[in-house]
């Protein structure tokens, strides 16, 4: 039996993408300099979450994987907190 695909989905994160792009594109003369970071960085984030869930098929993938990337990431987050005294940052002159 056949089956039919529909791309509808994938239209429809497609659009939202491009939403966030233009949004990060015009941000600088919708918001202050330090408003225009915030939803720059926002927007970021929520495109990289966009294309790693539906365009990667992440959505879909068991706990596992989810862990096998935030015990790296922690790792690293807590290494990098454990040299900020070798590098003297957060120390005055």
């Amino acid at each position: 039996m056949a089956q039919t695909v529909t791309y509808t989905h994938y239209f429809r994160i497609w659009v939202w993408l491009v939403g966030l792009v233009l949004l990060s594109v015009f941000a600088g003369t919708l918001f202050s300099e330090g408003g225009a970071l915030v939803v720059i960085f926002a927007a970021a984030w929520a495109k990289a979450v966009l294309v790693a869930l539906y365009y990667m098929h992440l959505k879909y993938e068991r706990w596992q994987l989810a862990a096998l990337v935030l015990v790296p990431l922690l790792l690293m987050i807590g290494l990098a907190f454990t040299l900020f005294p070798d590098i003297g940052i957060g120390y005055g002159k």
